[in-house]
């Protein structure tokens, strides 16, 4: 793709995405994602969401990409079982713990790259790590009433004025994606 791989794209000093790109590419991927598990006969389940899977093309349009340990759940389950696994800091703990594959796994890493877009912070920085704290901990503990402490600096340009929906719409995206990476409760 012309814009290269979402990873590449964010990380260089030479690119910055505003709220409304950052917004429009997770959209892409949301959709991406609900066309793999709901829209065939036989959910997919991709497995290793992350920016580097995320394609950009020529109009910034996000495409996911890289299906090599994507899984077909048999139509009468909801599960599966592997060995292969996805990116440490995107897999969901069940993955790891037991190798269940679900459509839940993929909802947890789009929300860890949700939280990685807003925050401009990778899931497996060094610094939070030795802290013990994962993405979401740091996310829920660095935060005292207003999400402009925890997301990153270039999300609004300099002659952007800040609004009270651009703050509640950052309030909801990191709600959703708190929401979306909820461990599940053992039975």
């Amino acid at each position: 793709m012309s814009n290269g791989s979402l990873e590449n794209w964010f990380y260089r000093e030479d690119c910055q995405l505003n709220l409304l790109q950052r917004i429009t590419i997770m959209l892409d991927v949301a959709m991406a994602t609900e066309y793999l598990h709901h829209g065939n006969d036989t959910p997919i389940v991709h497995c290793d969401l992350k920016p580097a899977n995320v394609l950009l093309d020529e109009d910034m349009v996000a495409h996911v990409g890289d299906f090599g340990i994507s899984k077909i759940l048999a139509v009468s389950k909801s599960i599966a079982h592997t060995e292969t696994l996805g990116t440490l800091g995107y897999i969901a703990p069940e993955y790891g713990l037991e190798g269940i594959v679900s459509t839940s796994g993929d909802v947890y890493s789009y929300g860890i790259m949700l939280m990685e877009v807003l925050t401009k912070r990778r899931p497996t920085d060094e610094e939070r790590c030795n802290e013990n704290l994962d993405l979401r901990k740091w996310i829920t503990q660095s935060f005292s009433g207003t999400m402009l402490e925890v997301v990153d600096a270039y999300i609004f340009p300099e002659e952007e004025q800040i609004t009270s929906k651009s703050e509640i719409c950052i309030a909801s995206m990191v709600e959703l994606a708190l929401d979306c990476t909820l461990e599940i409760p053992e039975p």
